[in-house]
């Protein structure tokens, strides 16, 4: 009688080279699936989401809707805005394939937290998402209006420019919203220490005004609207990883 294949728990085991491409290539195409998922029923309600995404710039400027330059400006800004949309309602299923595949690297005493950094990834994701729409978005949007009264030119935003910038700054905050997650992980593995994280806070700080500069609007509000927020949560990480440390030296 032969033997029965067991189904390999990708939270308990090791594997070779060729499994993890095997292990990555199967997590990428999941998550595919749940994106894809989530971006149809986001495209279903797509008017719905539209009228959310539109809410900072309508409370700016309520009697000028959104203009069209081109006949496919409509229907291209739909879509991105259906595809970000399908990714926050689908962020819990793809950053627990993402957090899946780092377990196959992991030990098998590392590979619990996999299921508690998932929750927190996907709320922090969503956190950062909002956070922009709803603090920062409004605040960009006003000093871009008033330099351009300052230079006397008249605003005539286009639908597709308007979701170009919203939902694209909607990820970079909603990625960045990340870096606590990331932190702890690195810090309950062993790869990275509390002190040496501590002793990289200046460059750590210089850093994120670079990646704000690069993933933002050259404006000065935008830039630190972000970068103020990352560092905010690198110190959080190094306080995660601190207090867990400190509670295991205890227990």
């Amino acid at each position: 009688m032969g033997k029965t294949k067991k189904k390999r728990d990708p939270l308990n085991s090791t594997m070779s080279l060729g499994d993890h491409i095997d292990e990555l290539r199967l997590r990428l195409v999941l998550a595919l699936v749940g994106l894809v998922a989530g971006t149809i029923v986001c495209f279903c309600f797509g008017s719905r989401v539209v009228a959310f995404i539109q809410r900072p710039y309508n409370e700016l400027m309520p009697n000028r809707p959104l203009s069209m330059l081109g006949p496919s400006d409509a229907f291209v800004g739909y879509m991105k805005i259906s595809l970000v949309a399908g990714l926050i309602l689908s962020s819990p299923w793809v950053f627990y394939q993402m957090w899946l595949f780092v377990a196959s690297g992991l030990y098998a005493k590392e590979k619990r937290y996999v299921h508690l950094a998932v929750p927190f990834s996907a709320a922090l994701f969503v956190a950062g998402a909002l956070f922009f729409l709803y603090v920062v978005a409004p605040i960009s949007l006003t000093f871009f209006l008033k330099f351009g009264k300052f230079i006397n030119v008249a605003p005539n935003w286009t639908f597709q420019k308007y979701v170009s910038f919203i939902t694209t700054l909607m990820l970079v905050f909603g990625l960045g919203f990340q870096t606590p997650i990331a932190i702890f992980i690195l810090t309950k593995t062993g790869l990275v220490s509390v002190g040496a994280l501590k002793r990289s806070r200046k460059y750590v700080l210089l850093g994120v005004f670079i990646i704000a500069a690069v993933a933002t609007p050259p404006d000065p509000v935008s830039q630190v609207t972000l970068a103020l927020p990352l560092y905010g949560l690198f110190e959080l990480g190094i306080l995660l990883g601190y207090l867990t440390k400190r509670g295991k030296k205890q227990s």
